[in-house]
């Protein structure tokens, strides 16, 4: 293995310890482990790299002495790999080897540039020339307008998102509109022709979670006939209740969601639990997928809580819990699943205001819910979570693909869930969340 090589996979074995100690239940110990591994690896190879290092800037100044003028005139492209320093990060995303990888619904990138020009290269995983119906989809909005809605089927494909003849300022979007257990896409560049480069947009004051199931990924959004099963072509979280509540709140947001997942069970076609299917095991990680990440990126890596702290928290759970929970005995399994779901969500989000919702797709685990919310606040002493009911959708509102909820479904469940924050907000009761 070269020096460069040796140097860079230390550099990557701290990277991944500092990320498994920042979430809720990392080890700091590690990460110092780790740093003291780095630090004897790159003491080792200092003198060995250090002529090479003079002979690299030396060729580095005569380079960018070259390029100044063409950059002094705004006339050359610059590409970037996109990070925290030059876009803003939207949800969970995960950098490997160069590329941002996206898995989760609705997550993303948001940066600003003045120029005339602008691209990107994206990264398909194992889906790429699979099934259409698994493949990743996303949209690309240039100050707030789409412009591109593709679905990733090549390992490797550049888009091109913008051209003017003249300088302009433009803000870019790039939203993940299919959800993780699919398919994922890296940003691997961007590519820009611009004056000062590109830079995040700025973070909102405001911040929210939406953990959840097919209804915020906005399964068969795309697809109002409920005859018509599931594609991830049809997927648009953008048009969901949980997108549409931090539009309307201005809010940046974060969504963890996987369809047929639940509290202690999955969507159960037999009445039998589908304990592979449930969304406490995989919250702390990155995401999850199957199958389509390997040998890409790692999905099991620990999240760092620190790095997105909501002000709410949404839990929309227990609709595929619902085909499992058919006796008293079930019921209280799954009060007492979710009263622990609560904990681990508290545990790691100890400041945020945790919103428990259920009932657009089925309200028979509405009392459920709500005495869970009622356990946790008698067993805890937090008061700092309630409850909240979704009306049921109805006919008069159409039905999507396998009985899911239209995007008229989902701006009226929009609406009920921004009244209560906003309720929570200035302080008022929410007794009527009920």
């Amino acid at each position: 293995m070269s020096t460069i090589k040796k140097y860079a996979a230390a550099i990557v074995t701290l990277a991944l310890a500092v990320t498994s100690a920042a979430s809720c239940g990392g080890n700091t110990q590690s990460a110092a482990s780790a740093a003291d591994t780095t630090a004897s690896v790159a003491a080792a190879e200092n003198a060995e790299t250090e002529k090479a290092d003079e002979t690299e800037t030396q060729a580095a100044e005569t380079s960018t002495t070259e390029a100044e003028p063409e950059a002094a005139s705004g006339s050359g492209e610059a590409s970037y790999t996109p990070d925290a320093s030059n876009v803003k990060l939207i949800g969970r995303t995960l950098s490997n080897d160069g590329v941002l990888w996206l898995a989760q619904s609705a997550s993303g990138i948001e940066f600003t540039f003045k120029g005339t020009h602008a691209s990107i290269d994206v990264k398909g995983d194992s889906t790429a020339f699979g099934s259409a119906d698994s493949q990743a989809r996303f949209a690309v909005y240039v100050n707030g307008e789409r412009k591109l809605d593709e679905m990733v089927d090549n390992f490797e494909k550049s888009y091109e998102i913008f051209s003017s003849d003249s300088p302009e300022e433009v803000t870019v979007s790039v939203i993940k509109l299919s959800e993780s257990a699919n398919s994922t896409f890296g940003i691997s560049s961007i590519n820009v022709t611009s004056e000062n480069g590109i830079s995040p947009t700025p973070a909102k004051d405001l911040k929210i979670e939406f953990i959840g199931d097919s209804i915020t990924c906005g399964y068969g959004v795309d697809d109002e006939d409920r005859d018509h099963h599931f594609s991830t072509k049809t997927e648009d979280a953008t048009k969901t209740y949980a997108y549409k509540t931090a539009a309307a709140l201005d809010a940046d947001y974060s969504f963890v969601s996987y369809s047929g997942h639940g509290i202690v069970s999955g969507y159960s076609s037999n009445g039998e639990k589908v304990a592979e299917q449930i969304v406490p095991p995989v919250y702390e990680q990155f995401a999850k997928t199957y199958g389509s990440s390997a040998g890409l990126f790692d999905e099991t890596t620990p999240w760092d809580f620190s790095a997105f702290v909501p002000d709410y928290i949404v839990i929309n759970l227990g609709t595929n819990d619902i085909s499992y929970v058919t006796d008293k005995e079930r019921r209280e399994e799954f009060i007492s699943g979710y009263a622990d779901f609560i904990k681990q969500v508290r545990n790691c989000n100890p400041d945020s205001h945790i919103v428990c919702a259920l009932g657009t797709m089925g309200a028979s685990l509405n009392s459920s819910v709500k005495k869970a919310v009622e356990r946790y606040t008698e067993e805890s002493g937090d008061t700092n979570v309630t409850y909240l009911a979704f009306a049921q959708q109805s006919d008069k509102d159409g039905l999507a693909a396998d009985w899911h909820p239209t995007e008229k479904t989902h701006e009226k469940a929009a609406e009920r869930l921004v009244e209560h924050i906003n309720s929570l907000i200035n302080g008022e009761s929410t007794a009527d969340a009920a």
